[in-house]
C-alpha cells in the first residue's frame, strides 16, 4: 500500500481481487488501484484506507488485472477478415494469395480505418497496449505509420507500430510480389524518419517506434544487420517473424544453408533489444540460445493453429529467459483480435504439451500482461499494478451463468470459463471501454467506412 494522502485522479475500488501482477505477484483481496496524471499513485486492499478521488469506479465482483499487451499484429489486414478463398492455406500459400489484395488498395484511408477498428477490437479484450507489424508500403500509398497512430491517438490506446519493411521480391527469391518491396536505402531512411517523428522515449510514453524488417523470405540479411545497427544507433527496439513454420525452416536452409535462429544471430539480433514473433519451431539447443540472450517472444496461439504452423514452447522458452508475451497477429490469419482469447488458448496449449500444471491461468495472464512489457522494453512500467506503473487498468465482470459456480479461485475462473471481455479498460487513467462499450462516439461511422474499405480489397464472387 501506498501513502492515500492527496486526491487521486481516479479510484477503482472494492475489488473481488486485485491481481497485481507485481514483482511479488501480489493478489489484493477487496482491492483498489488509484491513478493520478496517468501513473498508478496508489494500490490497496480491503482493509487500506481508500484514497479520496475526482472519479471512482466501482469493482465490486470483478478481478482486476493491468490492462493486457499485444505484441503481434498486422492490424491492417481486418480488411480481408476470413475472406474465403484464403482460409485453408499454410503460410507460404497463404501470403502468395494475399498480397496482391492487400498491395493493390492499400492507402492511408484504409489503413487508419483498419487500424481503428483492430484498435478498438482489441480494447474491448482488456488491451491497452498494442504493437502493430506494417510491413507493405506500395508506392504512393501514402505515410501509412502515420494513418495507424493517429487512429490510435483518437481511440486512446497505447500503441507500439513498427516500421516494418520488405525488399526481396519475387524476381529476387523472396516471396512478396515486386509491387510490395522498397529500395533498402529508402527503408532505412524512412525507418529513420518515422523514429524522429514518433518514437517517445519517456516513462509513460503513449507511443514508441520499432523497426521490423518482416522476415527472412521478404528481406536480405543485409537490411537485417544494417536495421540492427541502425536501432543500436537510435536505442529502439527489433521485432520481426522468427523460426514460424516448416516453411521458414526449409527456406531459410536452402537460401542461406542455416536455420532462422542461426540467421538472427549472424545479422546481430540475438540480443534483448529484440523480440520474433511465433518462434514455433526452435530446437531445443535454440530455446536455450534465445533465453540466455533475452529474446522477446510474441506467442501467437490461434494464428498458429489456423495455419497450421506449431504450437511453440512457451514454458521452456521461459523457462530459458526469453520474456513471452502474447500477440493476436494479422487479422486475416487469427481474424479475431482478443488478448482474453490468446490467453486462455495459451493456458490450453501450454497444458497440452508441457502438462497440466505447467500452464496455469495465473502464468497465462504474467505472460498477457509482465511478458508483454518485456518484450517492449519496458518492464515495470507495463503489465502490472504498482505505484509507478502506467494507469493501464483491466476491470473484468464476472458474473451471470457463465462464471455460476466460480467461488474459490476469481483469476482461474476469469480464464477457464467464459468467453468473456473487459467491463471497463482504462489507458493512462482514462476509460476507453466503460460497461463493455467503447465510449468513443465514432464507432458506427468508423464501422461503416471500413465495410467500404473492405470491399475495395475483396473481389466479388
Amino acid at each position: 500500500m501506498t501513502d492515500p494522502a492527496g486526491r487521486a485522479d481516479l479510484l477503482i475500488h472494492g475489488a473481488w481481487v486485485v491481481a497485481t501482477v507485481d514483482a511479488a505477484r501480489r493478489e489484493l483481496a477487496g482491492g483498489w488501484v488509484a491513478v493520478t496524471d496517468g501513473l498508478i499513485s496508489g494500490v490497496g486492499a480491503a482493509h487500506d484506507p481508500l484514497p479520496a478521488a475526482t472519479e471512482s469506479i466501482s469493482a465490486e465482483g470483478c478481478l482486476v488485472t493491468p490492462g493486457l499487451v499485444n505484441t503481434h499484429h498486422h492490424l491492417y489486414q481486418n480488411l480481408t477478415r476470413a475472406y474465403t478463398p484464403m482460409t485453408d492455406a499454410p503460410l507460404f500459400g497463404w501470403l502468395r494469395s494475399l498480397y496482391p489484395l492487400w498491395t493493390s488498395a492499400l492507402d492511408e484511408e484504409a489503413v487508419h480505418l483498419a487500424a481503428w477498428v483492430g484498435l478498438a477490437e482489441l480494447a474491448l479484450s482488456g488491451c491497452t497496449t498494442s504493437s502493430d507489424h506494417h510491413y507493405i508500403h506500395p508506392p504512393r500509398a501514402g505515410d501509412l505509420l502515420a494513418a495507424e497512430v493517429t487512429a490510435a491517438t483518437d481511440l486512446g490506446l497505447r500503441f507500439h507500430p513498427t516500421y516494418g519493411s520488405m525488399s526481396l521480391s519475387e524476381k529476387d527469391g523472396g516471396l512478396p510480389p515486386d509491387d510490395a518491396v522498397r529500395d533498402e536505402d529508402d527503408i532505412l531512411a524512412e525507418s529513420e524518419r518515422h523514429v524522429a517523428r514518433w518514437h517517445d522515449p519517456a516513462h509513460g510514453a503513449m507511443t514508441r517506434i520499432a523497426l521490423a524488417p518482416c522476415s527472412p523470405f521478404s528481406v536480405t540479411p543485409d537490411l537485417m544487420a544494417q536495421t540492427a545497427a541502425l536501432a543500436e544507433r537510435l536505442d529502439v527496439r527489433l521485432h520481426t517473424h522468427l523460426a514460424e513454420n516448416s516453411e521458414d525452416d526449409e527456406y531459410a536452409l536452402a537460401t542461406f544453408g542455416m536455420r532462422p535462429v542461426d540467421l538472427y544471430e549472424d545479422v546481430g539480433w540475438l540480443s534483448d533489444r529484440s523480440w520474433g514473433a511465433h518462434v514455433v519451431r526452435p530446437d531445443p539447443d535454440e530455446v536455450v540460445r534465445l533465453g540466455a540472450a533475452g529474446v522477446g517472444v510474441a506467442h501467437c496461439p490461434s494464428s498458429n493453429m489456423i495455419l497450421s504452423s506449431g504450437i511453440a514452447p512457451v514454458v521452456d522458452l521461459r523457462r530459458a529467459g526469453c520474456p513471452v508475451g502474447l500477440g493476436c497477429d494479422g487479422s486475416s490469419s487469427a481474424d479475431a483480435a482478443s488478448l482474453w482469447q490468446e490467453a486462455r488458448l495459451s493456458m490450453l496449449q501450454g497444458k497440452l504439451v508441457s502438462g497440466a500444471a505447467a500452464m496455469t491461468a495465473r502464468i497465462a495472464l504474467e505472460v498477457a500482461t509482465r511478458g508483454g512489457a518485456g518484450c517492449l522494453g519496458r518492464e515495470g512500467e507495463l503489465g502490472e499494478l504498482s505505484v509507478g506503473a502506467v494507469g493501464d487498468i483491466a476491470v473484468w465482470a464476472l458474473d451471470g451463468p457463465t462464471f455460476a459456480g466460480v467461488l474459490d479461485d476469481p483469476i482461474e475462473g476469469w480464464l477457464r470459463c467464459g468467453p468473456t471481455a473487459a467491463r471497463d479498460t482504462i489507458v493512462h487513467g482514462k476509460p476507453v471501454v466503460r460497461d463493455s462499450e467503447l465510449v468513443s462516439d465514432r464507432v458506427d461511422e468508423m464501422l461503416a467506412a471500413h465495410r467500404v474499405a473492405a470491399r475495395r480489397f475483396q473481389p466479388a464472387r
